[in-house]
């Protein structure tokens, strides 16, 4: 895959991504966006947390390489902070594009100041203990989507996607052709057209009405 379909992933979105998949790839957790307005996409640097641990994120930040999203699960998650403001910073220093987190973040008022992209289940205090041995570049299950290194994900204000590393180029195609229908509808309704008329809804509708 090349960084610019990277970058157009990003720019169109996980709600246009989501639907040109084939409606496949959601990450269907209640997300919390630290940063209003912000959205990333890049290949995921997963890490599998011992549970209410971070033991693993210690051992996973020299690895991460610059536009990576980091991606942190444990077998159930919980409301316990995996990053806070410490693990953080070093995350940002090499590079990565964000952090998805499917557990607890604290220190938000310096993560936000920060300028570091993240999505987080939970915002708690809880500390996480620092002695269970999970698993590094395996494959997480988040929001009943299955993770794997390299996978794409694309995070914004929506919540989160994921794509397969081998399906960029096929979904960026699907995407761009949506978003390009979209932005022709849009100019229609605009213009003062209606999707119930549009997309021929009013005929489902008095279809469906008519039916005892």
């Amino acid at each position: 895959m090349k960084k610019e379909e990277i970058v157009r992933l990003c720019e169109l979105g996980v709600a246009t991504i989501y639907e040109a998949s084939g409606r496949s790839g959601l990450i269907d957790a209640p997300l919390i966006q630290l940063i209003p307005g912000s959205r990333v996409a890049g290949p995921a640097r997963t890490v599998l947390c011992g549970q209410d641990d971070n033991l693993m994120v210690h051992a996973a930040i020299e690895d991460i390489q610059p536009g990576e999203v980091l991606v942190l699960g444990m077998p159930e998650p919980r409301p316990v902070a995996l990053i806070g403001e410490l693990l953080a910073t070093q995350v940002k220093v090499r590079g990565a594009a964000g952090i998805l987190v499917d557990a607890a973040v604290r220190d938000v008022a310096a993560l936000v100041e920060m300028d570091l992209p993240i999505w987080t289940r939970f915002i708690r205090v809880k500390g996480a203990t620092k002695d269970k041995v999970g698993d590094l570049n395996t494959t997480l299950s988040i929001g009943g989507m299955q993770i794997s290194p390299a996978d794409i994900i694309v995070l914004d204000a929506d919540g989160g996607v994921c794509v397969r590393h081998e399906r960029v180029s096929e979904v960026l195609r699907a995407a761009e052709v949506r978003f390009a229908r979209e932005t022709s509808i849009r100019e229609k309704f605009v213009a003062g057209e209606t999707s119930f008329d549009l997309h021929g809804l009013r005929e489902v509708f008095e279809r469906n009405r008519s039916k005892p």
